[in-house]
């Protein structure tokens, strides 16, 4: 067994002799000397998150050249695996298949098959001493036991199985997002989104790369074609090295280069040129070797408008930069294009385990020789990216991701397994696949379009590429071929890699990173009182909120605006959704325009907003007249009728009085009841769709008048009872007598009680039959108003009754007459 820890490596490869001194550089090239700043890191590494050392823990397999094995064992803790020999450029021509002891359960996990790793350094960094080929790592999570089986026609010299543990910390929090927006002439920037929240992706069938080129010919719409060589002139030596700590965001690259040496107290600028204490760091094993700049040195990156997403530095999920190559990483001209790749460990993971995965991908990365983490950036499932090899994010660091294309590009890995098993991905791996979560295309966007933006290359254009490898299969070393800005790792090399359900991404991807932003839409228009429309359009006030949404991810939008009638009336941030606006009376054209963070625009429809200042009216006002139902000297049944309007319509409509009672917009009625002997106030309210309110009233008194003040005929009897008003009421039962009460006012209502027994009367008013009651009822029922009559206004009348003598039947008990003034 070997282990392997981290340990200060000596820098491979030719580097400028110059030397550090005063904490300034000075480079001598056509331009002229060039100070470059060196800024120390010890004042940020108390602040900073820790170095978090990893090990690696080889395991021999033995057998036959056919097949080898590792039989089940007991290890130190470990927590990613994959198997490595000896020869980087010979291919895996067999099956290895792994389970691992979970050291929590202690149980055995299922036979998991590996396929072969696709990310690889190009020869210059591949054919170096030491360095191994591998198959894609495992993400195990906490394990103590392995077993191993490989076999094959004829496998590799030198298998191992590599176990990692990667020991406890790192951050999975990035700094503030730095993007920023100002729209022209503020003079002032509104911050925009914070960093994505964490979300969960499905597990589906799983697809892994292919061994097979005949399954990765590129699609004819996404593919490689040759093209003549392309030339660009080479940079001249602009950049300002400094140092990136922490888990800050890079700010966006504007500034000029100065050619003063900075003061102690200028701050550094994550993402570019890494100060020298950076590139060799203070290791206790550091060998004695000049502290020298790159050479030529690289340009720093050009002003962009895109601003740099939120990641997580090196520091901040706890690189050991002691364990990589010291020195500076080799550089190309400018970042022409972006390969995506997937990570091929398993999705099965928790975005806690993130900063985990991503030492352990560089571990294993050095374990093999490499110089450093290939990737340049890493995304999890929740969107969080991580800074990948060390160079400067915001630099053209060449990595070891696409072989034969790794200068002038750089590759994102998406952690986990993207695979489509049913769509024609390689089954060589038994990994399952997923589809990526929108927090990843989104991040994997950001990325794109920062680092494209800073070449000045469109993330939905192409770019050519010179391939520098002779054993590429499908390429030709020395020839120039167009891609797409935007790739899969597919394009490039034969591989299944990013696997099918990322691969199907790659357009969204494409359209995200360059914008403009899509389908921006106006979703509603609010007054005070919520969205209310009318008609295809919405009624306001003079004060609204506009809300919109967009296709086009927040995160990727540096600012909206509300235009009112084709003026900018309200600037926001790009996370932002809704805005507040000031509208003079009358009707708007009201439209949302939404900035991508390239600058590219993209304006809504149109919809039509009437900014309504007039109250509501009353046509029609209330007036109130007694109503039919149970009367008590407490309440006398009233109804009250009225009509209000609106230009642009109503929205509700209230009673306020005797009581509160909600009534519907179309309302034009409502039953009440009035305190007998006292003057009630019948209030309303009527609400327009603007919110603009009308009131309006009428008072009335209701009296009630018993039997004994009307004028007899025939006979009647008294009865006594607290069921009847007063106490008491008259029945007769017989044909032809009447009760006549005379009474001023402008409504009112004769009061009777009903019973299965309960005969027919005769009404009269004013002289005139008006109808003829049978007061029959099932269920006994006292103090009932059981007819009534209304006036425009007030005036003398009578009211009699004439007791019919119905057959069987003929008793009538009344209880008087209400009247309304």
């Amino acid at each position: 067994m070997r282990t392997e820890a981290g340990g200060a490596r000596a820098p491979r490869g030719r580097r400028a002799g110059i030397w550090l001194a005063a904490g300034t550089v000075l480079v001598v090239g056509t331009g002229g000397v060039v100070a470059l700043r060196a800024t120390s890191d010890t004042g940020t590494a108390a602040a900073g998150p820790q170095v978090v050392h990893t090990s690696v823990d080889s395991l021999d397999l033995t057998g036959s050249p056919g097949e080898r094995a590792l039989a089940a064992r007991s290890t130190k803790a470990f927590r990613m695996l994959a198997v490595s020999w000896q020869d980087p450029s010979v291919r895996l021509d067999g099956t290895v298949r792994v389970r691992t002891r979970s050291s929590a359960t202690g149980t055995w996990s299922d036979w998991q098959a590996l396929g072969a790793g696709d990310a690889q350094p190009d020869p210059a960094e591949r054919d170096r001493a030491g360095v191994r080929g591998g198959t894609a790592p495992l993400w195990a999570g906490p394990s103590d036991g392995v077993q191993v089986k490989a076999d094959g026609k004829a496998l590799p010299k030198g298998l191992t199985v590599d176990l990692v543990d990667p020991g406890k910390g790192g951050a999975t929090t990035p700094a503030m997002d730095p993007a920023a927006y100002a729209m022209p002439g503020d003079g002032e920037e509104t911050p925009t989104d914070q960093p994505t929240d964490p979300e969960t992706t499905a597990s589906t069938p799983e697809q892994t790369p292919s061994d097979d080129p005949a399954e990765t010919t590129p699609a004819p719409n996404d593919s490689a074609t040759e093209t003549p060589a392309e030339s660009t002139p080479p940079a001249g030596p602009t950049a300002e090295p400094s140092q990136s700590t922490g888990t800050t965001a890079p700010a966006s690259p504007t500034a000029p280069t100065s050619t003063a040496p900075p003061t102690s107290a200028s701050p550094t600028a994550p993402g570019y040129l890494p100060s020298l204490s950076a590139a060799y760091p203070s290791c206790a094993s550091a060998s004695a070797v000049p502290h020298t700049m790159p050479s030529p040195l690289p340009a720093q990156p050009p002003a962009t408008k895109v601003p740099a997403p939120p990641f997580v530095t090196r520091a901040g999920w706890g690189a050991d930069e002691c364990a990589r190559d010291t020195g500076y990483p080799d550089y190309g001209r400018t970042v022409k294009a972006v390969f995506v790749h997937h990570t091929d460990t398993t999705n099965a993971y928790s975005c806690a385990d993130s900063p985990s995965i991503v030492r352990s991908l560089y571990a294993l990365h050095l374990h093999q020789g490499w110089r450093d983490l290939g990737y340049n950036f890493l995304v999890d499932k929740c969107g969080t990216i991580f800074e990948g090899r060390f160079g400067g994010a915001a630099m053209p660091v060449i990595g070891a991701q696409t072989y034969g294309f790794n200068t002038d590009s750089m590759g994102i890995a998406a952690i986990g397994t993207y695979t489509d098993l049913t769509g024609g991905d390689s089954k060589a791996s038994t990994i399952v696949g997923a589809a990526p979560s929108q927090a990843m295309v989104t991040a994997i966007s950001r990325i794109a379009a920062w680092k494209l933006g800073m070449s000045g290359v469109s993330p939905t254009g192409t770019s050519s590429l010179t391939e520098g490898a002779k054993d590429s299969y499908g390429f030709t070393f020395g020839k120039a071929y167009t891609l797409n800005a935007v790739s899969g790792h597919r394009n490039g090399f034969a591989t299944d890699c990013p696997g099918n359900q990322l691969y199907a991404k790659l357009d969204t991807i494409r359209a995200y990173a360059a914008g403009p932003p899509a389908g921006v839409g106006v979703t509603s228009v609010d007054s005070a009182s919520g969205a209310v429309r009318s008609g295809t359009g919405y009624v306001t006030g003079t004060t609204a909120t506009v809300r919109w949404s967009t296709s086009t991810p927040a995160s990727l939008l540096s600012g909206a605006e509300v235009l009112v009638d084709g003026t900018s009336v309200a600037k926001v941030a790009g996370t932002a959704t809704s805005a507040s606006v000031k509208l003079t009376s009358g009707r708007h054209s009201v439209q949302v325009r939404a900035t991508h963070v390239s600058g590219k625009t993209a304006t809504s429809a149109a919809v039509t907003v009437t900014a309504d200042t007039t109250r509501p009216t009353y046509p029609t006002a209330p007036t109130a007249q007694l109503g039919k139902g149970t009367v008590n000297t407490a309440g006398v049944p009233v109804t009250v009728s009225w009509k209000a309007a609106d230009d642009n319509g109503l929205r509700s409509q209230a009673a306020t009085s005797p009581t509160a009672k909600t009534l519907t917009a179309t309302s034009t009625s409502w039953s009440t009841t009035a305190k007998s002997a006292t003057a009630t106030k019948f209030g309303l309210t009527a609400t327009d769709l603007a919110g603009n309110t009308a009131t309006a009233s009428v008072t009335r008194t209701a009296t009630l008048l018993q039997e004994s003040s009307a004028k007899a005929t025939g006979t009647w009897t008294k009865r006594s009872s607290s069921s009847y008003l007063g106490g008491y009421s008259a029945s007769s039962g017989t044909k032809n007598a009447s009760l006549t009460w005379t009474f001023k006012g402008r409504s009112v209502a004769w009061i009777a009680s009903r019973a299965s027994t309960s005969g027919a009367v005769k009404v009269y008013v004013d002289g005139t039959l008006q109808t003829t009651l049978d007061l029959k009822s099932a269920t006994t029922a006292y103090r009932q108003a059981m007819w009534t009559k209304s006036w425009s206004s007030a005036a003398q009348h009578t009211l009699k009754i004439v007791v019919v003598g119905t057959s069987g039947r003929p008793t009538v008990t009344t209880d008087g007459i209400a009247v309304l003034n």
